[in-house]
């Protein structure tokens, strides 16, 4: 179980607490909706979740078969739909470092993309593409 304490800062900002470990994140209303832009805001945190979660259990799955992903990285676009205001859809772009992953590697990043807890969590009506893009080999 874990425990997050949020607090309203004012100004249109939070910050939020994990309690376990004191780390600390800020985020504010989107420059769309009368923030800054200063800060992650609500929605950014849900779409950056979405990739961190993917990266973080191929990093998983990369360990238990024994290969690396270090230096993979997502670039991820969130798009938002008026009425009602939610994120409608979320592009992600996955480059890998350059590696000669094996076919089965390669089913356990897939394996890793579709199943992460978050993925499992979105609702079917938020869209994602996600894209891959592996280096050319020498």
């Amino acid at each position: 179980m874990t425990k997050i304490r949020t607090i309203y800062t004012g100004n249109l900002m939070t910050e939020a607490e994990h309690l376990k470990s004191g780390s600390k994140l800020v985020t504010e209303a989107p420059e769309d909706n009368n923030g800054k832009g200063e800060h992650f805001s609500p929605t950014d945190l849900f779409a950056t979740s979405f990739g961190c979660c993917m990266l973080t259990i191929m990093g998983i799955a990369a360990q238990a078969h024994g290969f690396s992903i270090d230096g993979a990285r997502i670039e991820t676009e969130k798009i938002m739909s008026a009425n009602p205001r939610r994120v409608a859809e979320l592009k992600l772009d996955i480059y890998f470092p350059r590696n000669d992953y094996t076919e089965k590697q390669m089913r356990f990043i897939d394996a890793s993309v579709k199943t992460c807890p978050v993925t499992n969590s979105i609702h079917p009506d938020v869209i994602k593409t996600i894209t891959y893009h592996f280096p050319e080999k020498y």
